[in-house]
C-alpha cells in the first residue's frame, strides 16, 4: 500500500470500517483537524459520539501502535485524565481492508491556555503523575528523542526535497549545519522515561473542570523535560516564572532532575528542524500543500533562516535557571 493513500479512505469505506466492529453510525462524518493521520468524529446509533481515528500506512508498526495503547490505559488506570482507545472484544487496534483505525470516545473542551498560572501550576501535576506512572516500565518499540531522527534524518529529508530555494541553499545549510553541531554537543544523555511527546496547547484540554491529556500519537522514550519546555514562552524572565510554577505542581507527585533544564533548547533546536523534515517529507500527501503553502514560499525560507540563526545564538547563552 502506498504511504499516501489515504485518497481511498472514502465516506462509504469509513463507514464500512467502523461497522465492522459493530459500531453503527447515526451522524455523518466530521473530519477533525489532522494532518498525520485521518481523524473523524460521529454519533452511533447507542447515542454517543465517537472519534475514528486511521493511522498513516507504514509510519508506525502494530506493535507501536499497541505500546502507545497501552500506555494510555496504564494512565487511564491511575486516574490520569487521558482519552485512551475503546477496547471491542479486548481489542483496541482494528484492521480493515489494509488499514488501521482506533476508535475513541469523543471529548469536548475548551483551550488550554499558556499564560495562565493556575492551568500551568494543574498542568504541571498532571504531567507530574503522568510521569510517575511512565517512569514505572520503558516502551520495547516506540522510538526514542534522538539526534538521529530530529536533526540527521530531518536534514536528508530537506535535502531530498529540494524544497529550499536555490538562492537561498547556501544560507539555510549552512546555518542548519551549525545548529544542528551545536545542538548535538548539547543534548547529553539523561534517563528517559516514556513520554506523551508531543505535549504542546494543542493536545490540551479543559473538560468541565478538569484538564484532559489528549493525543499521545507521537509518544516515545525520552527527557522528562520534553513533556514541560513547550510550555515556557516569552522572554527569559517569563519563562523561568512558567518553569517555576510548572514545576512546583510537577514535584508534588514526580521529582525532578535539574540538569534537564540544559536541554530545553537543545530540544527546540531539534524540534525546528524535525518540524521542517517532517513537512518536506509529507509534501507528497495532497494534505500538505493545501494546508501548509507557505512552506514552498522564498518568504517562510528567509524566516527560517533568521529562526536557525537566533536558536543558534540562543544555545550560547546559559540555561533557565530556577528563582532560589
Amino acid at each position: 500500500m502506498s504511504e499516501f493513500s489515504f485518497a481511498n479512505l472514502t465516506p462509504d469505506f469509513i463507514l464500512d470500517a467502523v461497522e465492522s466492529i459493530s459500531i453503527y453510525p447515526e451522524s455523518g462524518l466530521l473530519a477533525l483537524n489532522s494532518y498525520e493521520n485521518r481523524v473523524y468524529q460521529f454519533k452511533a446509533e447507542d447515542n454517543r459520539r465517537y472519534v475514528v481515528k486511521f493511522y498513516r500506512p507504514e509510519r508506525w508498526s502494530d506493535e507501536q501502535i499497541r505500546e502507545e495503547h497501552q500506555f494510555a490505559f496504564s494512565l487511564e488506570a491511575a486516574e490520569v485524565p487521558v482519552v485512551a482507545p475503546i477496547k471491542i472484544d479486548g481489542e483496541s487496534l482494528f484492521h480493515f481492508q489494509g488499514y488501521r483505525f482506533a476508535l475513541f470516545p469523543s471529548v469536548g473542551g475548551r483551550q488550554f491556555e499558556m499564560d495562565n498560572l493556575d492551568q500551568l501550576e494543574v498542568l504541571g501535576r498532571y504531567i507530574g503523575r503522568m510521569h510517575s506512572v511512565a517512569g514505572a516500565t520503558s516502551f520495547s518499540y516506540r522510538p526514542t528523542v534522538n539526534c538521529q531522527d530530529y536533526l540527521h534524518n530531518a536534514k536528508a529529508a530537506l535535502v531530498e526535497s529540494q524544497m529550499v530555494p536555490m538562492h537561498l541553499e547556501t544560507a539555510f545549510m549552512t546555518i542548519l549545519e551549525q545548529l544542528i553541531k551545536k545542538t548535538e554537543q548539547d543534548y547529553y544523555q539523561v534517563d528517559q522515561i516514556r513520554l506523551h511527546g508531543d505535549c504542546h496547547a494543542g493536545n490540551i484540554l479543559w473538560a468541565g473542570d478538569s484538564l484532559m491529556l489528549v493525543d499521545l500519537d507521537d509518544c516515545r522514550q525520552g527527557p522528562m523535560i520534553q513533556d514541560l519546555w513547550m510550555m515556557l514562552n516569552g522572554d527569559r524572565q517569563e519563562q523561568v516564572i512558567q518553569l517555576d510554577t510548572l514545576l512546583s505542581g510537577y514535584e508534588e507527585f514526580n521529582s525532578f532532575e535539574q540538569r534537564q533544564l540544559n536541554l530545553i533548547e537543545p530540544l527546540r533546536a531539534m524540534r525546528m528542524v524535525h518540524y521542517m523534515g517532517w513537512l518536506a517529507t509529507r509534501w507528497q500527501d495532497p494534505a500538505f500543500p493545501r494546508n501548509f503553502s507557505w512552506f514552498a514560499t522564498d518568504k517562510y525560507w528567509e524566516q527560517q533562516i533568521l529562526a536557525l540563526k537566533e536558536q543558534f545564538a540562543t544555545l550560547h547563552e546559559p540555561a533557565l535557571r530556577l528563582i532560589p
